[in-house]
């Protein structure tokens, strides 16, 4: 069932990335030319995103020395969860989830570049490889919570 709803989350992560990518790289017509624009609706909330996406693929990367992949299944199952990680980098610099042009960018898309290699070594089966990314992948998650999530790590 995991993987089911992986697998479907996947998919409408990339379709929305896609939509959103084909809007920033539409070539601007003249207004007698313009053709009708497709558009994407966020339909989550940043909490469900983080906690109902990236919270559960990260962890599948960072524990996966616990239960490491023995499979072709289980490596599918990573590849997924790296992918699906790569492109919830995409999905957080949507226009309307983005909030700046400046860190939150740069901090999404080192969610990007660490999720897209850890896609590579999964697609390679080379558990070295991805857990040499924990490092990176915390790095993209910390700095991103230390610039934009008030009181993180903060003692109370």
């Amino acid at each position: 069932m995991k993987t089911i709803v992986s697998t479907l989350l996947v998919l409408v992560l990339v379709v929305l990335v896609g939509i959103a990518q084909r809007q920033l790289s539409a070539a601007p017509q003249s207004s007698s030319e313009a053709a009708p624009q497709a558009s994407y609706r966020i339909v989550g909330t940043m909490s469900q995103l983080m906690v109902d996406i990236i919270l559960p693929t990260s962890d599948d990367l960072f524990y996966i020395s616990r239960n490491p992949p023995s499979n072709d299944r289980e490596w599918a199952a990573i590849e997924r969860s790296a992918l699906t990680l790569a492109e919830s980098g995409n999905l957080l610099m949507m226009s309307g989830r983005a909030r700046d042009q400046g860190k939150w960018i740069a901090d999404a898309q080192l969610l990007v570049d660490g999720g897209n290699l850890a896609f590579k070594a999964a697609k390679a089966k080379d558990l070295d490889a991805i857990l040499a990314l924990n490092d990176q992948l915390v790095t993209a998650c910390v700095t991103c919570h230390q610039d934009y999530r008030p009181n993180y790590r903060r003692r109370r």
